[in-house]
Order: structure tokens, then sequence, then C-alpha cells
């Protein structure tokens, strides 16, 4: 089973939700999955864009009632 950490950056507004998915994944272990809960629609589009710059694994997004739910996993 993979652990999963939860980043909840609801009501956090660019570059917030960014900000702290790149802080916890400097503290994560390679393989760890790291989900963000963001209400800013912006994280859909700057959250993956990072994750494939620094070359980490972007799993998907999922919009649930106004809030995007992104999973990304630590590679190195």
């Amino acid at each position: 089973m993979t652990a999963r950490r939860v980043i909840d950056a609801r009501g956090s507004f660019c570059p917030g939700p960014l900000m702290e998915l790149i802080a916890a994944m400097k503290m994560a272990e390679v393989g760890e999955e790291i989900e963000v809960l963001s209400t800013d629609k912006g994280s859909a589009n700057d959250i993956p864009e990072w994750i494939r710059k620094v070359k980490h694994e972007y799993l998907g997004t999922e919009e649930k009632a106004g809030v995007w739910h992104l999973l990304v996993r630590k590679t190195h």
C-alpha cells in the first residue's frame, strides 16, 4: 500500500497550493503519493505543469463540488 499525504489548501489562492505541495515534496519519501485539495482553479493547471517540469509523476485531477483533487507521486 502506498503512503498518501493530503494537503488541504482549500481557500488558498495561487501560488499557495503549489507552494504547499513543493514543501511537502521536499519532505516526502520516494514513491509517496500526495493529494492536494484546492478551490483555486489555477491549481488544476499549475500543479500538473510543475510536476512534469520537475519530473515527478502526475496521477490525475478530479473536480468534486468546486474542489480540485490533484494526485501526484514523488519519483526521485
